[in-house]
C-alpha cells in the first residue's frame, strides 16, 4: 500500500536533506578543484564545471516516494550556440517502480540546428482510488520502452522546421480481475511507431532559463502499422509559452498547451499533464491547459516560485464549460540556479490539485 500523506511528506523531507547534502558535496569538490588551478588558468575567465550530477525526488499518492539521479555533461559545440546537454538518469520508487534512460539536447552551427533524442525504459506501478472514473481502486503496471528523435533546422529568423521519429512499446497490466477489465475496455497501452513534422518559433533570450521572449511549437505524430507498430492513429500537439521579465530579475511565464488525437486507442489517449497530478490517472481524447509560473529572484542564485493553472480533459470542446472536466492546480517552491551558464535550475516544490491529488518535487529544469 502507498504510505499516507504525512508519511510521504516525512520521506520527502528526509530525501531532500540528503539531496541537498549531496549537491553541497559536489559543489565543495568543484570548489576544491578550482583552488588547484594553475596561475595561468586563474587569469582566464572562470568557467563552471561541465559535469552535472544532481538528485531528483518526488512524492505523490499514486507513485509514492521516488528517488533519482541525473548525470550530465554540458558543452557548447561552437561559440555562437546554446550549450548542449547530454544526460543519463535513473529513478526508483517505494512502489518498486523504476525508470532509466538517456537524453540529449543539442544545439550547433550558431543554433541553426537543434536535435533532441532520448531512450526510456522502465516499469511503473500505480495505485488508483478511482481509475478512469470506474469508482474502483486497483493497481496497474506499465511497462515502457520508447525511443524518440527530433531534428530542427532554422528557416529564417526565429523560425524552425523539422521532423521527428517515435518508437513506442507501452504495455499496461493490472492485478487480478482488473487486468481483464482493462482488456475489455481496450486500455492495454499500445505498441506503435510514428513519424511527424515539427514547426517551432523561438525568440527566448535563453532556451532553458528564459527571462524574455516567446516559444511556440506545433507538431504531429502519425502512428502507423505500416511503420512496424500494432496501432494506427494520429496525435497533434501545440505548446505556447510567453516570458515577461519584471522587477529585479523576476519572470512571469505563461504556458498554453494542448494535445488532440484521432482514432487513438485508450492507451494513446491524452493525459492530464500538470504538477500535482499523476500522469495516466485521468484520460480523454483531447487535453488543454493554461499554466502560470512566477519565478522570483531572491538572493544571488536562490529564488522562489509561485504557480497555478487549470487543465481540461474532453471529447468535445464544450465539455470544458463543465466543472467535472476541469482540474485546478496551485503550488509554490524554491529555485536554485545550479548551472547559470547553461540555464539549468533545480526546483524544490509542492503542488496541490483537486481532491487528494498532490505531489512534492525536487526536479531539474523549469516545467516550461
Amino acid at each position: 500500500m502507498i504510505a499516507p500523506v504525512h508519511t510521504r511528506a516525512t520521506h520527502f523531507i528526509i530525501c531532500c536533506v540528503i539531496a541537498l547534502i549531496t549537491t553541497t558535496t559536489v559543489k565543495a569538490e568543484t570548489a576544491t578543484s578550482d583552488k588547484n588551478m594553475t596561475e595561468t588558468d586563474q587569469s582566464t575567465e572562470k568557467r563552471e564545471s561541465p559535469w552535472l550530477i544532481t538528485p531528483t525526488v518526488s512524492a505523490d499518492p499514486k507513485l509514492g516516494t521516488t528517488l533519482g539521479t541525473v548525470f550530465g555533461y554540458i558543452k557548447a559545440l561552437d561559440p555562437e550556440s546554446t550549450p548542449s546537454l547530454f544526460t543519463s538518469f535513473v529513478t526508483y520508487s517505494d512502489t518498486d517502480s523504476y525508470v532509466g534512460g538517456i537524453f540529449s539536447d543539442v544545439y550547433y552551427d550558431g543554433d541553426k540546428h537543434r536535435v533532441k533524442a532520448g531512450y526510456i525504459n522502465g516499469k511503473i506501478r500505480n495505485e488508483y482510488d478511482d481509475f478512469l472514473g470506474t469508482g474502483r481502486q486497483f493497481k496497474t503496471e506499465d511497462n515502457i520502452d520508447s525511443f524518440f528523435f527530433r531534428y530542427l533546422q532554422r528557416l529564417i529568423g526565429d523560425w524552425y522546421l523539422g521532423g521527428q521519429v517515435i518508437v513506442s512499446d507501452y504495455v499496461i497490466g493490472a492485478d487480478g480481475i482488473f487486468d481483464s477489465i482493462l482488456a475489455q475496455v481496450g486500455f492495454t497501452g499500445f505498441t506503435s511507431n510514428g513519424i511527424g513534422l515539427v514547426g517551432e518559433f523561438d525568440s527566448r533570450d535563453e532556451p532553458r532559463d528564459p527571462h524574455a521572449g516567446k516559444h511556440f511549437v506545433v507538431q504531429n505524430v502519425a502512428y502507423r502499422e505500416s511503420l512496424g507498430g500494432e496501432e494506427s492513429f494520429d496525435a497533434y500537439k501545440a505548446n505556447y509559452s510567453n516570458y515577461w521579465g519584471f522587477g529585479d530579475g523576476h519572470v512571469l511565464a505563461t504556458n498554453v498547451r494542448g494535445r488532440w488525437t484521432h482514432d487513438a486507442p485508450l492507451g494513446g489517449y491524452s493525459s492530464l499533464n500538470m504538477r500535482g497530478y499523476t500522469s495516466g490517472n485521468y484520460l480523454a481524447k483531447h487535453y488543454s491547459h493554461i499554466n502560470l509560473d512566477a519565478r522570483f529572484n531572491i538572493y544571488e542564485r536562490w529564488g522562489a516560485s509561485l504557480f497555478g493553472g487549470v487543465g481540461c480533459l474532453y471529447d468535445k470542446a464544450s465539455s470544458c464549460n463543465q466543472s467535472e472536466s476541469l482540474y485546478p492546480m496551485l503550488g509554490a517552491g524554491i529555485i536554485f540556479d545550479l548551472k547559470p551558464d547553461a540555464g539549468i535550475v533545480l526546483r524544490l516544490e509542492y503542488a496541490k490539485g483537486e481532491s487528494d491529488n498532490e505531489a512534492y518535487y525536487l526536479s531539474l529544469g523549469h516545467p516550461f
